[in-house]
């Protein structure tokens, strides 16, 4: 299906006076803040897991008040009114709700007008400090912050067919401030775009070469094999495969990774947003892998221990779950170092019949969870 390439972008629910429309790589480089991005799904009718990304978005815009203020005023010398730090977390929910609906309301409509049938729309929403206001506030937060929100036409690959597997690199050392998602990080991860070798679509984080803590766009889980006792074995080492199981690895959050959206289906429910929770919504182990016995560790996957990897994907709000068909990472962890990715050894991982059945289950899962917490895009059109 071919698409319209249809970009829009909206500041404050209004289209900017711009001579075209920005990517939003260029609209993240432009300005700091705290985003998330999402897609629409069912052919337009429904948003991803909308309720949980405001409430992530609320989270990481709290995260940056509280530590690195000038990643979201884009001002070293700005200071943040103690009203700001002191205000409640739910109070901050309903402010970012409320300030990203406005603007939804305004864009959607629109957007939809120009939309082809059977495209999928990708949408990020931006809070951006407003420096100049901050200086003048003094009881209404929202004009403190400008809302943008990009939309763009997105096609979403067919999972399932072994080409569209994912290829990834381990290339460069974990971000800061990694519990929120903020524009500055994609100025950041620019320079590791000199190591990525030719056909790799995701570059890797590891702060040792070894245990690898998720993509820069990206979570990333790997199914790892072990015996019975705990123990580790290479697949060749395994004889007795009555003694072996399996249990799906991740890095956890504390590691210093971003609590992903999807990555919450697939391991860890938790809330769904505006205050509700998987009880109120009469869904008892909501989380993929606790309702379906999946064993789960959140460590990091390590490297030296890829020989028990069995399979392999990455999960994000756009590509939801993709299936990884291989993983380079160089052989000397000081190599990356050098100018660009030709100057690096590298050694191979390769999943040669992916994806596997536990990735397939999963992604299956995912699926019909996307399409229960499906926020109606309908909602946002008042006319």
């Amino acid at each position: 299906m071919a698409s319209s390439n249809c970009r829009f972008l909206f500041k404050n629910g209004l289209i900017p006076n711009l001579a075209e429309n920005p990517s939003v790589t260029t609209l993240l480089e432009a300005h700091q803040g705290a985003y998330t991005t999402t897609r629409t799904h069912s052919d337009g009718s429904l948003l991803l897991f909308w309720e949980r990304h405001m409430s992530r978005l609320s989270n990481s815009l709290r995260i940056l008040l509280n530590s690195n203020p000038e990643l979201l005023f884009n001002s070293e010398a700005c200071r943040v009114p103690f009203s700001f730090v002191s205000t409640k977390p739910t109070m901050w929910d309903s402010l970012v709700q409320s300030l990203v609906d406005d603007s939804m309301r305004n864009a959607l409509p629109l957007v939809l007008d120009k939309r082809r049938s059977g495209e999928e729309l990708a949408i990020t929403c931006l809070v951006s400090g407003n420096v100049d206001s901050l200086e003048e506030l003094e009881e209404k937060f929202s004009t403190a912050f400008d809302v943008y929100v990009h939309v763009g036409s997105y096609v979403p690959p067919l999972f399932g067919i072994h080409q569209n597997g994912a290829r990834l690199a381990v290339v460069g050392r974990g971000r800061g401030i990694a519990n929120a998602k903020y524009s500055d990080w994609v100025r950041q991860r620019k320079q590791l775009e000199k190591l990525r070798p030719p056909y790799v679509n995701e570059l890797l984080l590891s702060n040792n070469g070894d245990q690898i803590l998720e993509g820069c766009l990206t979570n990333l889980f790997v199914v790892c094999h072990k015996d019975v006792n705990g123990d580790y074995h290479k697949s060749s080492q395994r004889d007795n495969e009555s003694t072996v199981s399996i249990e799906l690895q991740t890095a956890p959050i504390r590691d210093g990774v971003l609590p992903g959206v999807v990555r919450q289906n697939v391991i860890n429910a938790g809330q769904l947003g505006r205050g509700y929770c998987c009880v109120d919504l009469v869904m008892p182990n909501v989380c993929i892998c606790s309702r379906n016995k999946i064993p789960v560790r959140e460590i990091a996957p390590s490297w030296s221990e890829r020989e028990m990897w069995s399979e392999a994907f990455i999960t994000s709000s756009l590509r939801l779950l993709q299936h990884v068909e291989v993983i380079q990472a160089p052989s000397s962890w000081e190599s990356l170092d050098t100018q660009t990715w030709t100057d690096v050894t590298w050694e191979e991982k390769q999943f040669e019949n992916a994806p596997g059945q536990i990735t397939a289950f999963i992604q299956k899962e995912v699926m019909e969870m996307a399409s229960m917490e499906g926020y109606p895009v309908s909602l946002f059109d008042d006319r």
